[in-house]
């Protein structure tokens, strides 16, 4: 499975990006993993076109998963074999273009969260995801 998680602007915080790293790290041992920054919007679209990918936007208004139901939407991507472009917006989300090209939207929850924190969370959450398909035990379901 190859996926990319893109986000507009640079990474302001050293702490952001080492976690960024971590995890990144972390998922390749499950999958074919990158992390890049996009300028802008328009650059998250021109990238989902040219990888002949499936667009998943993080937004608010977005699917609200638990850990175990990201897992079964991976595990159903996977088999699809559909490289996956993670989106992640700006501090002033998506416009409507974004909206219309995406395959899939999906919502860490209701609390706004700064883009920068959003992209670890979706990070570790799609790790935790692998963990769960493969019985690791670093994902303790409750």
């Amino acid at each position: 499975m190859k996926i990319k998680v893109a986000w507009v602007g640079k990474t302001k915080e050293a702490a952001i990006q080492s976690l960024t790293d971590e995890y990144l790290k972390r998922i390749s041992r499950y999958a074919e993993v990158e992390g890049v920054s996009a300028k802008d919007e328009a650059a998250l679209l021109a990238m989902a076109d040219g990888a002949r990918c499936k667009l998943i936007l993080l937004d608010s208004r977005g699917k609200q998963y638990s850990s175990e139901e990201l897992a079964a939407f991976l595990e159903r991507e996977q088999v699809n074999a559909v490289p996956l472009l993670v989106a992640i917006g700006g501090s002033d989300g998506f416009g409507d273009e974004a909206r219309r090209a995406a395959g899939f939207v999906l919502s860490l929850g209701r609390m706004t969260l700064p883009h920068e924190l959003a992209r670890v969370v979706v990070l570790e959450q799609i790790y935790r995801a692998f963990t769960i398909l493969k019985g690791h035990p670093y994902h303790v379901g409750h």
